[in-house]
């Protein structure tokens, strides 16, 4: 079988640097200003994924130096509850960072939620404040997996200026903050989704492409422009393609692109697992780091 054209685009290596560097510069701010970034994590119920994607925030903010706590709630909080414990996290001076795991359980409003988040802590980038002030080009908390994402991009490609970058999916998390990152990178936008019209013509003229659709390998290979950047962001659990293995209910975590087909044609594209996803725990560490140095007047 022929070698795949394409270059893996590592996030195990990136997030392990930017790790690195984020506990330095906590030991600096730590040594020269007394100041110890913290982050609080919300966890309301027990759903088993979000569970321990609370865990790794914790372990790995604990590991760079930062002072860390997580707020575990039963699934019935109340709503005047968990707004009153974000309350009390946004007049904590030993707090720069907020992060509430989503998504919640039925009956809490996730918009008041994250409305109640002081914007200056909103580590996940998800406060309307942070997203005018993205969308106006100005200093804001950005999410966490754009933000990877572009990154990936940086130390893959370099100089994004004049390439043409198509996003698929318009999510507040992932697609819209990705859009507007790569506008800032002086690239040609689109944002495609679901509703456009002849998505794999729209898709072959990016030489960026960004998967954020939340569909398992929904994006061909035949869709790509050969040589292209692929960033593949979805995260999707499906039976394996062994009829054994899936008649034993066994399963595995598959991108928004079909990997194999698209790694002969892409020149760079991120894996699934082992790409876009551990970057985003290491930006969220690099977040709280900037929400510290502004909120301690240092930025």
């Amino acid at each position: 079988m022929a070698a795949p054209a394409a270059k893996i685009i590592d996030g195990k290596v990136n997030a392990e640097r930017l790790r690195a560097e984020v506990a330095r510069e906590v030991a600096r701010l730590k040594a020269d200003y007394n100041l110890q970034p913290g982050l609080a994590v919300v966890l309301v119920g027990d759903d088993p994924a979000s569970q321990i994607y609370v865990r790794s925030k914790g372990e790995h903010s604990l590991a760079a130096g930062m002072h860390s706590v997580t707020h575990r709630l039963p699934a019935d909080v109340s709503q005047h509850d968990l707004l009153r414990l974000i309350g009390e996290l946004n007049g904590d001076p030993g707090i720069h960072g907020i992060l509430v795991q989503l998504p919640l359980p039925k009956g809490l409003d996730e918009q008041a939620v994250i409305a109640a988040i002081s914007p200056d802590k909103d580590v996940d980038g998800l406060h309307v404040v942070n997203a005018g002030r993205l969308a106006n080009g100005v200093s804001a908390l950005v999410p966490c997996t754009p933000l990877g994402s572009m990154i990936l991009l940086r130390e893959t490609i370099g100089d994004l200026a004049g390439l043409r970058a198509v996003v698929v999916g318009r999510s507040v998390l992932v697609g819209r903050p990705m859009a507007q990152l790569l506008l800032q990178a002086d690239c040609t936008v689109t944002i495609a989704h679901s509703r456009t019209r002849d998505l794999p013509a729209i898709c072959r003229e990016a030489d960026i492409l960004v998967a954020a659709v939340g569909r398992p390998r929904m994006i061909r290979g035949d869709w790509i422009k050969p040589g292209a950047a692929v960033i593949d962001v979805g995260i999707n659990r499906v039976p394996f393609d062994d009829p054994e293995k899936a008649a034993a209910g066994r399963t595995k975590v598959v991108g928004d692109v079909h990997y194999k087909e698209a790694a002969e044609v892409a020149g760079w594209i991120t894996p699934v697992p082992g790409g876009v996803g551990l970057m985003t725990v290491a930006v969220l560490l690099q977040n709280t780091v900037t929400a510290a140095r502004r909120i301690a007047g240092l930025d």
